[in-house]
């Protein structure tokens, strides 16, 4: 990974990166396709509730004492209430999922093996829980959009290779504020899984 190093986060050393971990994901979210504005007390807020829960954990890729990346998951059922509520609607049992809540690596360390292995810490994460499955949603959009970045790549072959499958069937929503917008407003998002993990 080019000397990045990944560290699974808990406790006083959690505590300490927040507000890095906080401007990471509001610089990353701010591209598409989340096109997000955030603000750090309401990240921070995120962060601190997610770890609140039983079962989470937050894996951060550091360049020496800098965060550049995090990705965190946690039990389906400690999940918001959105994304259990898309799977019962289809008949499936959050308890048997493990959810990936976000991945997110500033532009220069992407392509050195971070990502992966995001996935691979979350994947163990998983099974150490007695997990049987896992799943993930990304943010769906148009792809005639005039905001798309003409050398945009999605990451769905990234995600095929990890194990994971478009599911269709099953999406939620979720509301945030982008740049430029006076108030937060609906995005639809589909979901990826691999099962079993």
């Amino acid at each position: 990974m080019s000397g990045l190093r990944l560290e699974t986060l808990d406790g006083t050393a959690l505590q300490a990166a927040l507000p890095a971990l906080s401007r990471l994901r509001i610089a990353v979210f701010a591209e598409w396709p989340y096109l997000y504005d955030g603000d750090a007390a309401h990240e921070a807020e995120y962060l601190q509730t997610l770890m609140a829960g039983r079962g989470a954990a937050v894996i951060a890729a550091f360049d020496g004492a800098e965060p550049v990346g995090m990705a965190t998951c946690q039990p389906m059922t400690e999940a918001h209430a959105p994304v259990q509520a898309a799977f019962r609607r289809r008949g499936f049992d959050p308890a048997r999922y493990c959810y990936f809540g976000e991945s997110v690596l500033l532009p220069p360390y992407r392509g050195q093996g971070a990502g992966v292995g995001f996935f691979a810490a979350r994947e163990a994460h998983a099974r150490s829980l007695g997990m049987e499955a896992a799943a993930f949603c990304s943010v769906v959009r148009n792809a005639n959009d005039p905001r798309r970045p003409p050398d945009y790549t999605p990451l769905d072959a990234f995600w095929r290779r990890r194990g994971f499958a478009p599911r269709p069937d099953l999406s939620c929503v979720f509301r945030w504020r982008e740049h430029g917008d006076a108030a937060e407003t609906p995005h639809a998002l589909g979901f990826w899984v691999k099962d079993p993990l």
